[in-house]
């Protein structure tokens, strides 16, 4: 095996499709951008697609090209990993509606040769899910050995067994939900408000002003971060601390609206450096996209309805600080499963870190996926 091969290929695919959505469109030509690691064995059997989370992207094990970091999963994907190119045929798609290559707003519309912008049809977690279905025939994996994901990546990972149950041997859904609930929406709502308030979006028709809505979206990105954290990590890394600053005393107070506290300091920074890599109306898109998620209303009403076909095994992990998510969706979904007869395990970790806990230093959820995934009979 090459190292190429062993550590990530960059690929981008134009498929005709036509795509349809759920909201009755259709989409055509589908793009996407992708990373593979590893290589398909000779019986097909050895693929993992792995799906990101709501601003993530396929660079899931390779350094990002834009911001120069290591991949977002290293952690969990690479040579002796719990997934490992040496063993596996991995996977990792951009999803649409997002910016990094695949079919969205900042793409080319074909019929009028500029930005879709705000014209690029309403998508949903599923027609994600069916986009990436349409990358798997074009590479010839007919069925997943596992999809994993977590957060939105673990919504696409449970729509898969719902949507191609046969396609799908394994599914390991991390810190995520079969729904969203009013809170989560709220969340997304003050977001997304933020960006369309800023003059700068232009109502979407931005790209041609080198001029984006930088600051709607930072805020955007600091609102939603926060939920990403618990009270406790926070009050253990910043608590009240005030910054230090030239030619003041340290712990002084400003008495002004500069960045005072600490915690104030880091959100900033948080939503300054997410302004660099990532679309505004592409954070639109994908955030309705989760806010329509609701895979129980999606068959029939009833959330085992979705899982009825599939024989797919699950491995269902929570983390025990994590609020946006909390564990109780987890055991919904678990639930679920069990009325539907499905094997499922499941377990709650402990970390300080809330929901952003599956993508930070997690030696039990990488002892725990590895036990599921070599588990296979």
């Amino acid at each position: 095996m090459s190292d190429d091969a062993r550590f990530g290929l960059l690929r981008h695919v134009r498929l005709p499709g036509p795509l349809r959505l759920d909201g009755g469109a259709l989409l055509s030509p589908v793009e996407i951008a992708y990373e593979t690691y590893g290589t398909l064995d000779r019986q097909g059997s050895n693929a993992v697609l792995i799906c990101h989370a709501l601003t993530g992207d396929q660079h899931v094990a390779s350094v990002h090209p834009r911001t120069g970091k290591a991949g977002w999963w290293t952690r969990l994907v690479g040579p002796g990993k719990p997934i490992d190119p040496e063993r596996h045929f991995v996977i990792c798609a951009n999803v649409i509606g997002s910016c990094m290559g695949s079919s969205g707003p900042a793409t080319i519309n074909p019929a009028t040769n500029a930005p879709w912008g705000m014209s690029f049809p309403v998508i949903t977690i599923r027609d994600m899910v069916r986009a990436q279905s349409l990358l798997l025939d074009h590479l010839g994996v007919g069925q997943l050995k596992a999809v994993v994901g977590g957060s939105m990546g673990g919504m696409q990972a449970l729509s898969w067994a719902a949507t191609f149950p046969e396609r799908v041997r394994a599914v390991v859904a991390i810190a995520t939900t079969a729904r969203h609930t009013a809170q989560n929406i709220a969340f997304h709502e003050v977001g997304r408000q933020a960006v369309m308030a800023d003059p700068r979006w232009r109502g979407g028709e931005y790209y041609g002003h080198d001029d984006p809505p930088a600051a709607g979206l930072a805020v955007a990105r600091m609102a939603a971060h926060i939920t990403y954290l618990s009270e406790a990590g926070l009050t253990e890394k910043f608590g009240r601390r005030l910054q230090a600053r030239p030619g003041k005393q340290d712990g002084a107070k400003s008495f002004g609206f500069d960045a005072d506290f600490q915690v104030e300091s880091y959100l900033r920074h948080q939503g300054l450096a997410f302004v660099d890599r990532f679309d505004a109306n592409s954070y639109l898109y994908i955030t309705r996209a989760v806010d329509y998620f609701d895979l129980a209303e999606e068959h029939g009403g009833l959330l085992a309805g979705a899982f009825r076909q599939t024989a797919a095994r699950f491995c269902v992990i929570s983390f025990d600080t994590d609020w946006l998510y909390p564990t109780s969706a987890s055991r919904g979904i678990v639930q679920a499963l069990n009325a539907a007869g499905s094997a499922v395990s499941f377990v709650e970790l402990s970390s300080p870190y809330g929901h952003d806990a599956f993508l930070l230093e997690a030696p039990e959820m990488n002892r725990v996926i590895d036990g599921f995934l070599r588990a296979e009979p």
